[in-house]
């Protein structure tokens, strides 16, 4: 993004490919330019964001489904059953709520365009990780790994990860826009 704006912020005098003829733009066009590129920013950000947290929200409600179908059928779903001689039912049934729970600390996270938004995907990531050590506890005390069951620890801790990347991409493609904004300033005082 920041290459097609240098290049933007250059413009020709007559309208050929002769690099002796750039001349930098007038500051109200440097200003209608920065003023853009934030709003395209702010609302690809708002996209980006709301389409990860459909897909966590997906993934919370898939959780919750498991833990009711679990509930009213113990042992029935082939992920669950692997654990059937190690944990009582209930056990499974917390353990996905807490995994749900981190899903929708995330999504919370990825919402919320506060300074608090970030202390959300944290909080995911922190469960998530304690999802994560609980099941693969019980997965290395398997007689051996079920790989079709490994989702079951990293589900939630990769989606609390993947928030927390987004939101990282996403502050610093607005960074990157203030940063031109300053060079723009700069430029005057030149």
């Amino acid at each position: 993004m920041m290459t097609t704006a240098t290049r933007r912020w250059w413009k020709r005098r007559d309208g050929s490919d002769d690099a002796d003829d750039l001349v930098p733009m007038d500051t109200q066009e440097q200003e209608e330019l920065v003023r853009s590129l934030e709003q395209k920013q702010t609302h690809e950000s708002r996209r980006w964001r709301r389409v990860f947290a459909g897909f966590l929200l997906g993934y919370a409600a898939f959780l919750v489904y498991s833990s009711f179908h679990h509930a009213w059928s113990p042992w029935e779903l082939r992920y669950h059953a692997y654990f059937m001689e190690d944990m009582p039912a209930p056990m499974v049934i917390i353990a996905d709520w807490v995994a749900a729970i981190a899903c929708l600390f995330a999504v919370k996270g990825l919402v919320l365009s506060s300074s608090s938004s970030r202390k959300w995907m944290w909080y995911s990531f922190y469960v998530g990780m304690a999802v994560a050590v609980f099941w693969t506890y019980y997965l290395l005390k398997l007689p051996r790994i079920r790989w079709d069951a490994v989702w079951l620890p990293f589900g939630p801790l990769i989606a609390s990860t993947l928030s927390l990347y987004i939101d990282h991409t996403l502050l610093k493609s607005m960074q990157d826009i203030s940063t031109l904004r300053s060079y723009m300033y700069n430029f005057k005082s030149l």
